[in-house]
């Protein structure tokens, strides 16, 4: 079977590559001259399973509305007539409950786990370099109260299996000894060992290289302007270097995917959430971080890639504005100082914006749709590289017509026709 598949960033790579190992041809179209140079190009590098959980969480509200007047806000809205953009708002603060939060958060972790074990198995297969650690992740609690509340989190990774370790000040030096300098300004932090780092964009440029190489065909530089519909079936992908045409479709078109979705009557709750990352070259060996910390209070990683440093982080709700002001920039550097003191070479930042797409409840959208041949693979928010080769094997099986490898009916588009009943134990296997 011919699979066309729309976007060339994480989630379409890995789309691409596990449809080609279960036997078909492949075509992907990305309006960009090469592979992940949108919002795969500069994420905070992080793999965290353990972490996967929704945005929309009790006590988010109230949490929010703090946040707005901190001087290094983690969140920033800029509202603005946006009718996508307040629909989406709504549809978050509905699923800001308790129920919910738990029923989403069990489809996002049975996803994350399993996409985590298929990226080790891949790298072993294909024995591709991206800059990878398996390290861990310190989360960071700069008081008290941070520490306290980790008790919570803590229940939900016990109730998963995941491995972590609770760490004192001292703890949390021995794990990222770059700390020594700044360890009065933190009380305590929370280790998932059994997290991974990396950099998304030299994972998925060699992927793709190592796609190409063996048939897979990559039409770089081509606008995707329409999907063609007739008689309930895609028969055609409008670009602006002809029509292509294909057996199956599938849309890996991030916060793009909606626009392109909806005159076919398909409405894609997917919303563009600005994030800004910087990266820097390491001045320090011994002061930089080894791998992943996450800043409870900036909500902020900090991610060591090699011989430099990713730090990435923070949410702008205001829609596809791809600016780059001064005081986000000057947040993450702030951050960075603040925790790794000397550890950056000065003067030598390169300061990136993307665009994640989310949902509102949380979890991806990946599975079929009304249309027979046409499939989704999108809405990863902040977790694209955490879920990517959970989500490319998943929705490869699913548009081969193979059994699933995970439990998949909740994460469909299917699940925002009618209100999910929390029935959480028959949604992750």
């Amino acid at each position: 079977m011919k699979v066309v598949v729309l976007g060339a960033g994480v989630i379409g790579v890995t789309s691409a590559y596990y449809l080609a190992e279960a036997g078909h041809e492949v075509t992907v179209v990305d309006r960009q001259p090469g592979p992940a140079l949108e919002t795969s190009f500069g994420n905070a590098g992080e793999i965290s399973p353990g972490y996967a959980s929704p945005w929309a969480a009790p006590g988010v509200p109230l949490k929010a509305l703090r946040w707005l007047f901190m001087e290094h806000a983690p969140l920033i809205l800029r509202p603005k007539p946006d009718m996508a953009m307040l629909r989406w708002l709504a549809a978050m603060l509905r699923n800001c409950t308790a129920s919910r939060y738990a029923l989403n958060k069990s489809r996002m972790v049975g996803l994350a786990e399993f996409s985590r074990d298929e990226l080790v198995a891949l790298r072993r297969r294909l024995g591709i370099r991206y800059d990878e650690r398996s390290q861990g992740t310190l989360q960071l609690f700069r008081t008290q109260k941070q520490l306290d509340a980790s008790a919570s989190d803590i229940a939900v990774l016990r109730s998963y299996g995941v491995e972590y370790e609770l760490l004192d000040r001292g703890g949390c030096v021995a794990a990222e000894p770059g700390l020594a300098a700044a360890k009065e300004k933190f009380v305590g932090g929370l280790r998932l060992p059994g997290d991974e780092t990396g950099d998304c964009r030299l994972f998925t440029t060699a992927l793709a290289e190592w796609l190409a190489a063996r048939g897979v065909s990559f039409r770089y530089g081509t606008a995707i302007n329409a999907l063609v519909e007739e008689g309930g079936r895609i028969t055609g992908l409008k670009t602006d270097h002809g029509l292509i045409r294909g057996d199956a479709y599938l849309v890996a078109l991030a916060s793009y995917s909606p626009a392109l979705l909806r005159p076919l009557g398909l409405r894609l709750p997917v919303y563009p959430v600005k994030g800004y990352s910087i990266t820097v070259p390491i001045e320090e060996e011994s002061r930089a971080p080894v791998s992943t910390l996450l800043d409870e209070s900036y909500k902020i990683a900090i991610t060591r890639l090699g011989n430099r440093i990713r730090v990435g982080g923070m949410a702008e709700i205001s829609g596809f504005d791809r600016t780059l002001p001064a005081r986000r920039e000057a947040t993450l550097l702030h951050c960075l100082s603040d925790l790794f003191p000397g550890a950056a070479k000065a003067g030598e930042t390169s300061f990136w914006s993307g665009l994640r797409p989310m949902t509102p409840d949380g979890p991806p959208i990946v599975g079929a749709t009304p249309i027979g041949n046409l499939f989704l693979n999108t809405g990863h928010g902040t977790l694209g590289w955490t879920m990517a080769c959970g989500s490319g094997r998943l929705i490869a099986s699913i548009v081969g017509g193979a059994e699933p490898p995970i439990e998949s009916t909740d994460l469909g588009i299917s699940r925002y026709a009618s209100r999910p009943s929390p029935r959480i134990k028959e949604t992750v296997r």
